[in-house]
């Protein structure tokens, strides 16, 4: 075929292959400028092989209108979307299976209008791995900023201190147990239906631990019916590692963990029986919860104890405000174990999370307010450069 009935059709200008950026060494890019002549009606069809002279293998075939460097999915940072420039990523594993080191690919294009085709010259290259993916550099520069600010708000708790909020229900957990001492009743904590995997469980053991080492401290009782075997194994240990803490080792007792039922129903109306003969004189009811928590709450208050709730089902809080004297609504829990033990680190988790939503919410609003914009003056990029920045890869 001549030069000129080539120039007719779809002649491949700055035809090149290279290694596709910031991969695995899985893919190659191959890149050329586009024409004119591009249009629905003709075809490019690519070709690669592992051989110069032969063995091709059509890897892709797509209208000429089709696949520019705009549509290659890497952030504005890594990658210039243009749309005057032809490119295609081809996933040579999908055709030669596992990829040799320094091995060269071979490639063509054929691009065909009607009944006159052009056949490019042969481009070749060698695919690698990647040392840095650049393209995740947002998530990069997220996390030194996190890290950053997770050292100085430790290193400044260490040094000041940092502030917390009142929250009512823990600060009532010395009179609670205070009075069980005087009274000379038993505490009673129940650690809820949750497994070992539920955050408001775990919340709830680091809560048992502080409580335990307050009740060593009254030389008062603690009780803990458990639903989950695994979870009072936990809860011994902690219960056990508390005592230790507070010097009395000798007021530990094996019996102050006990398994009750890993059925529902059963579990809550043989803790309401030990309540209602015991009277206790607090009753903590910190985890996760369903049903069965107006059940062991209203028996509580029937019995005149002071009851301390938390949990983080939202369904259950109605029953805990109406039957319990404090209730932790939510995040309070979570907080609770860097309220009661003033750890630097953990105060320094919560400062933390509170930057973290700040930056969400100061985030949303100005996200809020640019797309806004950008549909009302047609900035088409704005809502890509945004999608990039908080993409997580």
């Amino acid at each position: 075929m001549n030069l000129n009935a080539a120039a007719e059709i779809l002649f491949l200008d700055e035809f090149s292959a290279a290694d596709m950026p910031y991969d695995a060494g899985e893919e190659a890019l191959l890149k050329w400028k586009t024409s004119p002549l591009d249009s629905a009606q003709a075809t490019y069809q690519v070709f690669a092989s592992t051989m110069q002279t032969g063995g091709w293998i059509k890897v892709d075939e797509f209208s000429a209108d089709k696949k520019f460097a705009s549509d290659i999915k890497l952030p504005f940072w890594a990658w210039k979307a243009r749309k005057d420039l032809h490119a295609v990523a081809i996933p040579l594993e999908t055709h030669f299976g596992k990829l040799e080191k320094n091995k060269e690919y071979f490639f063509k294009i054929i691009s065909i209008k009607g009944r006159q085709k052009f056949e490019s010259e042969i481009v070749s290259t060698q695919v690698k791995r990647n040392w840095f993916n650049f393209a995740r550099l947002n998530n990069l520069v997220f996390v030194l900023v996190i890290f950053g600010i997770f050292i100085w708000t430790v290193s400044h708790a260490k040094r000041k201190g940092l502030f917390i909020r009142r929250i009512a229900g823990l600060d009532a957990i010395d009179e609670a147990i205070g009075r069980a001492t005087e009274m000379g009743r038993p505490i009673y904590y129940i650690t809820g239906i949750g497994s070992m995997s539920s955050i408001s469980t775990i919340a709830s053991t680091f809560i048992l631990g502080e409580v335990a080492g307050k009740v060593a401290q009254y030389d008062s009782y603690v009780k803990v019916p458990h639903y989950n075997p695994i979870v009072m194994t936990v809860c011994k240990e902690v219960v056990r590692q508390a005592y230790l803490q507070a010097g009395r080792p000798d007021s530990y007792r094996e019996d102050m963990n006990f398994f009750v039922s890993s059925d529902q129903f059963s579990y809550a109306a043989s803790v309401d029986g030990m309540i209602t003969r015991e009277k206790p004189a607090a009753c903590f009811l910190i985890g996760h919860f369903m049903a069965e928590s107006l059940l062991l709450a209203e028996v509580g208050a029937t019995v005149g104890a002071i009851q301390i709730a938390g949990t983080d089902s939202e369904h259950q809080l109605p029953f805990f405000f109406t039957t319990c004297d404090y209730t932790l609504i939510g995040e309070e829990l979570y907080a609770a174990g860097a309220y009661l033990s003033k750890e630097p680190m953990l105060l320094s988790t919560l400062r933390l999370q509170d930057y973290g939503k700040f930056f969400v919410i100061v985030a949303v609003v100005i996200g809020i307010a640019l797309m806004t914009l950008s549909v009302q003056y047609k900035w088409d990029l704005t809502d890509k450069i945004l999608e990039n920045i908080f993409k997580t890869y």
